[in-house]
């Protein structure tokens, strides 16, 4: 074998390599909870470690239901009629709106709150962020703050001071 042919064969197995790993989809971690954004009471959507996003739709006479992220996330129709799905991708941090696409209408879920944006009323969901917990609220001495007043010969009036006091 020649080293041109080497190297054409060497290159094409590097190329197949990079394609299967690529398409190679890592385990889905069965972590998913409850959206901070669903209605009270409601399950889904649902969003797990990995960022990724699990949805559930009761629409039994549906021929397709499809979710708004990115390209859009086709779910799956079950044997009671409820459609599932989970997204391709990680989603960033923060929050998203999407809609479904129930057999070609643009609809909200009915198991999230919905915001106004984008010009129209949308569903949201929110992935946490990895470092949520530096934000939330913790039960820790804050201070108090104290506004003092004091006269001010060079405007007449009563000026005030505000200072913290711990």
């Amino acid at each position: 074998m020649n080293n041109r042919l080497k190297i054409i064969l060497l290159a094409s197995l590097i190329t197949v390599g990079i394609c299967l790993a690529q398409t190679e989809q890592p385990e889905i971690v069965e972590d998913f909870k409850p959206s901070t954004l669903n209605q009270p009471g409601q399950q889904y959507p649902q969003v797990n470690s990995q960022r990724l996003a699990r949805f559930r739709i009761v629409a039994p006479q549906a021929q397709s239901v499809i979710v708004s992220f990115g390209g859009g996330t086709s779910l799956a129709k079950g044997e009671d009629g409820a459609w599932t799905g989970t997204t391709a991708r990680p989603l960033d941090e923060g929050f998203h709106y999407y809609h479904l696409n129930i057999d070609g209408g643009i609809f909200n879920d009915p198991g999230t709150l919905n915001f106004y944006g984008s010009t129209r009323w949308e569903s949201g969901i929110e992935i946490p962020a990895h470092d949520q917990d530096f934000y939330a609220l913790k039960d820790v001495p804050h201070g108090r703050v104290q506004q003092i007043l004091f006269p001010s010969e060079s405007t007449n009036t009563s000026r005030r001071d505000r200072k913290s006091v711990v």
